[in-house]
């Protein structure tokens, strides 16, 4: 595809055709050559058609093919000028994201010597694998609570600490979620999976903080150089899932209904959208935002119980502390400064962190002179990272940054290359302990099917959109 260097990590997508913008693309050289003829590229172009879209569609330097927009893509929509919301700009794993517990009161050394048990133990205690169903089975008025109140319906049932709350994205709670509006089957697939880490690429890891490049913003975060870390990877399981999929159907016929032209061909339904303001614009922004809600209280719930196995090994002192929770896959309205003046838009970020700048209102209070922790993880066999959001990063990107290493390897290609192997002994020489539910999922999730995370931080960081504080290396790992 036709691109514009615009700088060393940055490419324009020049408009064409029914383009309302340009897109824009974060990525070096290496990683744009590798993604030049990719598919992602013309699902950057095809959000730039959608109604409302303000500045450009914008893709991160892990972007790759997803359903609809392309995962690493962020697009924001203003509704006075018709701005539309689209199921497929979110994706079926609605607030997919990320939590980091720092831990106290465990020798880093002892926990390494125990990883296999302490990943066992943790498999045991969190179900996980595809449909896996929790010790949680929540009713009709309950559902309806955690769909309203996020983590804090679970830290009101001691879930966990009040202080989680507040080193939370939203403080865990979308405060526009609508559950009246979530269909009976949503419902259903919700109600036993409060508590559960899924599979694909969901996963629980021990780490210890490899690498600092900045030790006063690791001290302010309570990470130091050798210390422990927990890393929790899931959303909102089956509930979010079935919310996406009856939204992608109900829009199809608001799409036509409102005059929104859709790229031509087979997929045309992946970019059904509506008006932000429509009747089925802001039904479909309920019911994400009490999906929202789901994955923040699991996330939560998995906190605790990846505290009770931590005490139940070690000490009952033990202390794993939220560093903090970030959403990968959410729309929210968001006031963003475009050509001078401040507007109120419809951001959607598609694995996409927000990275707001220090300073921001929405920053928690302990970390508004450091900016927005953006926790990044990679693959199970390398690292993750911890960065900081850059006021740059709010000019040109609305407030957003990468959520991962990307994939290059299809399920399908990743599996034939894991064919014959031994993944498991293979992290073992590595010193890494690897539980998981089924070898499917671990054959998806190799290491060879991702980017080096390295490079795409790389990027941001060169960028402007984010600064590095610190890099995470995995003992064990617990895949669905």
């Amino acid at each position: 595809m036709a691109a514009i260097q615009l700088a060393e990590n940055e490419w324009e997508l020049p408009r064409s055709g029914a383009m309302r913008v340009p897109g824009r693309v974060f990525a070096s050289a290496k990683l744009f050559d590798a993604i030049r003829d990719d598919p992602c590229l013309a699902q950057v172009t095809n959000v730039a058609c959608l109604p409302g879209i303000v500045e450009a569609s914008i893709a991160m330097p892990d972007i790759h093919w997803g359903y609809g927009f392309p995962i690493g893509g962020v697009a924001a929509f203003d509704p006075k000028e018709g701005g539309v919301i689209s199921p497929g700009g979110v994706g079926f794993d609605i607030n997919c994201g990320v939590r980091l517990l720092s831990v106290r009161g465990v020798r880093p050394k002892k926990a390494r010597e125990h990883r296999g048990e302490l990943a066992k133990a943790l498999l045991q205690a969190i179900p996980a694998g595809a449909g896996r169903a929790g010790a949680i089975k929540l009713k009709a008025h309950e559902l309806d609570q955690v769909g309203k109140q996020g983590a804090a319906w679970a830290v009101a049932r001691k879930y966990g600490e009040p202080e989680d709350l507040a080193r939370t994205e939203e403080r865990g709670c979308a405060s526009w979620a609508e559950p009246r509006h979530v269909s009976a089957d949503a419902r259903i697939r919700g109600a036993p999976q409060l508590g559960t880490l899924g599979s694909g690429n969901h996963f629980l890891e021990l780490q210890t903080v490899a690498e600092v490049f900045d030790e006063p913003a690791a001290r302010a975060l309570g990470l130091e150089l050798g210390g422990l870390t927990v890393l929790i990877h899931t959303g909102s399981r089956g509930f979010g899932h079935q919310v996406c999929d009856d939204f992608l159907a109900r829009m199809q016929g608001a799409s036509k209904r409102y005059g929104i032209e859709l790229p031509e061909g087979p997929n045309w339904r992946q970019l059904c959208s509506a008006p932000f303001d429509s009747d089925e614009g802001q039904a479909y922004f309920g019911a994400m935002g009490a999906a929202m809600n789901y994955a923040f209280a699991n996330r939560q719930v998995i906190t605790h119980r990846v505290r009770s196995v931590l005490r139940a090994a070690f000490d009952d002192g033990v202390r794993a502390e939220v560093v903090y929770d970030v959403c990968h896959n959410i729309a929210k309205l968001e006031r963003h400064v475009v050509d001078g003046v401040e507007r109120e838009l419809v951001v959607h970020r598609k694995g996409a962190t927000r990275a707001f700048g220090p300073g921001h209102p929405d920053v928690p209070a302990a970390y508004r002179e450091l900016g927005q922790p953006v926790l990044v993880p990679g693959d199970m066999g390398r690292y993750s990272y911890v960065l900081l959001g850059t006021s740059a990063a709010e000019q040109r990107t609305f407030g957003s940054c990468c959520h991962g290493a990307g994939r290059v390897l299809s399920r399908t290609k990743a599996r034939e290359l894991a064919r014959g192997r031994d993944i498991g002994r293979e992290l073992a020489q590595q010193g890494i302990s690897l539980q998981a539910a089924g070898r499917a999922t671990v054959e998806e999730e190799i290491s060879e099917a991702y980017k080096d995370v390295a490079d795409v931080i790389e990027v941001v960081v060169r960028a402007g959109l984010a600064k590095p504080v610190a890099k995470l290396k995995p003992f064990a790992v617990v895949k669905g």
